[in-house]
């Protein structure tokens, strides 16, 4: 196993840079990702956030850092789910029922 790149994981943890492109053989008819953007309640996007993917029953699935951008992106099987977006601007949730292909959603942080 080869270790991974700066360019290829966000800082100071292993998953893959939230703003990457999606992988060039990712078919959308049968993957289900969920994307979005952690944002303040002005609008500014919060780049260093922990969000958290919950499952129907609220159960800790998965959890990546944002951006510099505040981007996000998790590879999930299609249902309901929830994102918990920490940070130290506040905390916010929101939730989204993700079908097959891309799922933008936005959380909104408060203090």
């Amino acid at each position: 196993m080869t270790a991974p790149t700066a360019a290829s994981t966000a800082a100071g943890c292993a998953a893959p840079d939230q703003a990457a492109p999606l992988p060039a053989g990712l078919d959308l008819e049968r993957e289900t990702v969920i994307t979005g953007v952690v944002r303040s309640v002005q609008g500014e996007a919060v780049a260093g956030a922990y969000v958290r993917l919950l499952d129907s029953t609220g159960e800790f699935t998965a959890e990546v850092v944002t951006s510099p951008a505040g981007q996000f992106r998790f590879f999930a099987a299609p249902g309901a789910w929830t994102l918990r977006a920490l940070s130290r601007q506040g905390n916010g949730d929101t939730t989204v029922t993700a079908g097959r292909g891309i799922n933008e959603v936005t959380v909104t942080v408060t203090d």
